[in-house]
């Protein structure tokens, strides 16, 4: 007890003596201003411990605020009675080591935060996130009204399907030509040169038609691309090949278009010759529906020929017999299709009325009609997709495409799957090979890539944004409906996938359930399946190709099945078995 009041005394008298600067510089906080909020958090330390309580009659020292500042330049011991615990501040370098009083100090424990005024408070990651995502949104609302000022007629995908030589071909070249997309001068020529070469007729396609084997054998090879505008919409016509031989790039075409135009030849023998087995009419109308396709206008073309001469009783025939089949393929007589008398070439029905030519008929014309359809829905804010219908080389990398989903812009960056290469759009070709600064969802442009050569860029790939890249798989679980086989079809059967813009040899490797007409599954798998059933297959390709389940995405989740050139098989995507992003 005796050593424990010594040692007291010692520390009493030591304290007592301490010389204190009156004059001390004050201590002044600094604040960053430019530093995010400061949300406190509960300090977690351990309590102080208590020291031991002096011997009764000891002289101990009032309890002082003690400061580290300047110099001292009073050496007089001065104690300023402070009721509550000393804090030490530690403020600019002092040049002696003498502490000095104030009362300006807070009585509170030192945190982190204050032991260094220059450094930045901690960030609220609540805080900063708002924040990040006000500006987002800001960000997304500058960039839709520009989209809307750029973009304010609404494109429209139109594709021409039928039978070869019903005049598809030909109704598009004067559509072109009424509309002012090719000029009259440009006409005469294309009238010159069909006279030079025995084709008198032809001149119309040229238009659309322009490579030189197309124009010598009068069938259109590849799906054809034009634009054309009224005061009301913008539109692409895709002109499809009426061939059999020559299917698949009309299936490509139908993967892009919105409405189609089948168009039927009422020329006698022409309408019986397409629509009957084997002609292309039945399995055009099929493939449009298949790729989700849900108008269907019917072009009666060809009512000025000497054969028909404006006839309502052909029109009526012709119509009969197509709506009881297109009923059967899924389209709605009263909402989905429509029936338009009218001469491609003549241009009678196309822009303006038929008129007295054909007095039965007061509907309106072709271009009215598609001027007063419903605006399909477009997915602008969606994830970025661009199936490939085209690609060349022409001073570096071009493709082309309609964009699905989402929206681009100049020198933004994508990626091309299955491949999973990095590219940057270098420039944006619209209608009439226009620039452009952007496009939207439904446009069919052309893109110039940059940082990619061609040779990695095939038909079926597809551009998408780096923040949400779609599915690749080789196997998935698709709903089957079989519209034509000869034979029974088992597991092992071996076909070519169409879907969106991609081709690819595929092979059943399984069939799970017959489906019947109340839609339900049979729980043993079927030893095979024939004409119009339906089945849950599984089927497994050479190569990984982009997809998507119908339900996320229809337009990358429905397909056909063709073998012997027809189509075998119409189906969409139910599972992904296995999948790879």
């Amino acid at each position: 007890m005796a050593n424990q009041q010594d040692n007291v005394d010692d520390v009493t008298k030591k304290t007592g003596e301490m010389s204190l600067n009156v004059g001390a510089k004050a201590f002044v906080p600094k604040f960053n201003v430019k530093a995010p909020a400061f949300a406190p958090r509960k300090a977690t330390q351990p309590a102080a411990p208590v020291a031991a309580a002096p011997a009764e009659g000891a002289g101990v020292a009032k309890p002082m605020t003690i400061s580290i500042g300047g110099s001292s330049s009073n050496n007089t011991t001065e104690a300023v009675a402070v009721p509550k615990p000393a804090t030490i501040s530690i403020g600019e370098a002092s040049t002696s080591q003498a502490p000095a009083a104030t009362d300006a100090a807070p009585a509170a424990e030192p945190t982190p935060a204050e032991s260094s005024v220059d450094s930045p408070a901690p960030a609220n990651p609540t805080t900063e996130a708002a924040t990040n995502e006000v500006a987002v949104e800001e960000e997304e609302e500058e960039d839709d009204d520009e989209l809307f000022n750029e973009h304010t007629k609404e494109h429209t995908n139109v594709i021409f399907i039928g039978h070869v030589d019903a005049g598809k071909s030909t109704l598009g070249g004067n559509i072109l030509f009424l509309t002012g997309m090719v000029d009259k001068r440009t006409m005469e020529k294309y009238e010159r040169e069909a006279k030079e070469a025995g084709r008198d007729s032809w001149y119309l396609s040229w238009a659309l038609d322009t490579n030189q084997e197309e124009r010598a054998k009068g069938k259109t090879v590849e799906c054809g691309r034009a634009f054309f505008e009224t005061d009301k919409r913008r539109y692409t016509i895709l002109d499809a090949p009426g061939h059999k031989n020559f299917v698949p790039s009309m299936v490509g075409g139908a993967a892009q278009a919105d409405v189609a135009v089948l168009v039927i030849s009422a020329r006698r023998g022409e309408f019986e010759t397409g629509f009957e087995r084997g002609g292309q009419t039945r399995e055009h109308a099929v493939l449009v529906k298949t790729a989700g396709v849900r108008t269907l206008i019917v072009a009666i073309n060809k009512m000025d020929d000497p054969t028909v001469g404006w006839d309502k009783a052909r029109y009526d025939e012709v119509t009969s017999k197509l709506t009881p089949f297109l009923k059967k393929t899924g389209y709605s007589p009263k909402t989905d299709i429509i029936y338009i008398p009218m001469s491609g070439y003549t241009g009678a029905g196309v822009k303006d009325r038929v008129g007295s030519a054909c007095s039965w008929y007061t509907g309106p014309s072709l271009l009215e009609t598609l001027d007063g359809l419903q605006s399909v829905e477009r997915k602008t804010n969606g994830p970025l997709r661009i199936p490939i219908s085209e690609k060349y080389r022409d001073m570096g990398t071009i493709v082309s495409g309609k964009i699905e989903s989402g929206r681009i812009r100049i020198n933004q960056k994508m990626m091309l799957m299955p491949e999973k290469h990095i590219c940057e759009v270098s420039n944006i070709y619209g209608a009439n090979e226009a620039e452009e600064k952007t496009a939207i969802s439904g446009d069919n442009v052309r893109i110039k890539l940059r940082g990619i050569d061609d040779g990695l860029v095939q038909n079926g790939h597809v551009l998408v944004d780096l923040k949400h890249p779609c599915h690749i798989t080789r196997e998935f679980d698709a709903l089957l409906i079989i519209r034509e086989a000869k034979n029974i079809i088992t597991s092992g059967y071996k076909s070519v996938l169409h879907v969106h813009t991609a081709t690819e040899e595929v092979i059943l490797s399984k069939l799970l359930h017959k489906v019947n007409a109340k839609n339900q599954r049979s729980r043993a798998p079927p030893p095979f399946i024939k004409q119009n059933e339906k089945c849950i297959v599984r089927i497994q390709t050479t190569k990984p190709i982009c997809v998507e389940r119908f339900e996320d995405f229809p337009q990358l989740g429905r397909f056909t099945l063709r073998d012997e050139g027809k189509t075998i098989a119409v189906g969409k995507i139910l599972k992904l078995v296995e999948t790879n992003t």
